[in-house]
């Protein structure tokens, strides 16, 4: 269907939930600890649980923070819904949220950043890397940056997975100089990925000779002619096998009615239960994402039913994962590429707007309960704290425990793992 509420980017020339997916590319090394070789159920048990982990919630098309984080009722730019208090003394956020303010005192509010990018594109480019796209250059996104640098070596699912409606299977082009290891692999509707199955007319054993077959293959083929482009095939195909044999993970039949009831029996409902699952089981990095936010026309109607189908599984999931003893491990971002703009159009819309909007973060290292900086009183610009996509990325690894100063080595050569030229907000990490 065509989005008429959407500008006509060709980012948002699809359904208003579907996904846009996709940007860099590139191949790599691999790093890694490990808890698969622990013996003991309970101490293995208990580090699977301190094992860091990322949800990130990308609030496609342009969340306005004006009806989300930061509501500002009675102005001229305020719009129809009022501000309510939340769980966290002090912190008031938009009334369309109601179950998410039930958890801000498990949750961190960013209200200042200012990217001074208004192109869907290059916005979530920035949000995602922490970069600014430069010609010529790939950099890695945070999903891949995270996991090499926090997925077990021993993991058997991969590490960087995006939910998303319509998602199949496919690995995305996100990891650049990383390596394929550590691209994306896209899921969607709460199924397991498609072929993850091994078909009836191949027999068990018939299936391992044929593997095995494979494998001494490549070993002859690599004593020769072995290059980064036959191990990385490789290697996708041996992470396939991992996958396949761990299928249960992406199956939601094996959760609860009652915790499908809870979550909502929806596409988003579907995914946020289908995160939390894969984060149970050792994925470093989930990705969910929910759109199209971006509403030129009819942002109130529009924001109103997006996010009544948002705050409910989202505000479930964080509860679970702080119930769950998880959370203290488990970093959660709510992004977008901008927000919206302060000025309503004539369209009972709100535009793109880089220059004063939130982010939301928890758990992890994340101070519970934090508001860093402000705008002013009809939110547009920027008043204390102002920061960029860049001290963002640097503040996500920070909260993972990862110094985001230190480099990657990519065939002998240092990578930075964020932009040198930033660093994280300090006092927002405990």
């Amino acid at each position: 269907m065509k989005c008429s509420y959407a500008c006509q980017s060709p980012e948002h020339l699809l359904g208003r939930r579907q996904f846009l997916g996709g940007v860099a590319a590139g191949v790599g090394t691999v790093v890694g600890g490990g808890i698969g070789t622990l013996t003991q159920p309970v101490m293995a048990e208990q580090l699977a649980k301190q094992q860091k982990r990322v949800i990130v919630f990308n609030m496609h098309g342009g969340l306005s923070q004006l009806e989300s984080w930061d509501p500002k009722p009675g102005t001229d730019t305020g719009g129809p819904f009022r501000a309510i208090a939340t769980s966290q003394t002090g912190v008031h956020i938009s009334e369309l949220l109601p179950h998410t303010a039930k958890q801000m005192h498990r949750l961190a509010i960013i209200r200042s950043i200012n990217t001074k990018e208004n192109d869907h594109g290059k916005g979530m480019h920035m949000m995602l890397t922490g970069r600014k796209e430069t010609p010529g250059m790939s950099f890695p996104q945070l999903g891949a940056v995270a996991a090499k640098s926090l997925s077990p070596e021993s993991a058997g699912l991969p590490g960087h997975i995006i939910i998303t409606p319509g998602g199949g299977g496919g690995r995305g082009n996100d990891s650049a100089y990383l390596g394929p290891k550590y691209a994306s692999i896209a899921l969607g509707n709460g199924k397991p990925p498609a072929n993850s199955e091994r078909p009836e007319a191949i027999a068990e054993a018939v299936d391992a000779s044929r593997n095995d077959f494979r494998k001494q293959a490549n070993e002859r083929f690599n004593l020769k002619r072995r290059t980064a482009m036959t191990d990385a095939f490789v290697q996708s195909y041996d992470q396939a096998q991992q996958m396949m044999a761990q299928r249960d993970a992406f199956d939601l039949t094996k959760e609860s009615d009652a915790d499908q009831a809870r979550y909502g029996k929806h596409d988003f409902g579907r995914h946020c239960l289908l995160a939390r699952r894969l984060l149970e089981r050792g994925v470093t990095f989930v990705q969910v994402t929910h759109s199209n936010y971006d509403t030129h026309n009819e942002n109130f109607n529009f924001h109103l039913e997006q996010l009544g189908e948002w705050d409910q599984p989202f505000a479930t999931l964080v509860g679970d994962l702080g119930d769950r003893g998880m959370l203290e491990s488990t970093l959660v971002v709510v992004l977008c590429e901008f927000g919206r703009t302060p000025n309503i159009n004539h369209l009972f819309g709100r535009d793109h707007w880089g220059t004063a909007w939130s982010v939301l973060v928890g758990g992890a290292k994340v101070i519970p309960g934090a508001v860093i900086g402000k705008t002013n009183a009809n939110g547009t610009q920027v008043t204390d704290r102002e920061v960029t996509a860049g001290h963002l990325f640097h503040t996500y690894l920070r909260a993972l425990g990862v110094d985001s100063s230190g480099t990657f080595d990519i065939g002998g050569r240092p990578m930075p793992i964020a932009d040198p030229a930033y660093s994280g907000i300090n006092e927002l990490i405990a």
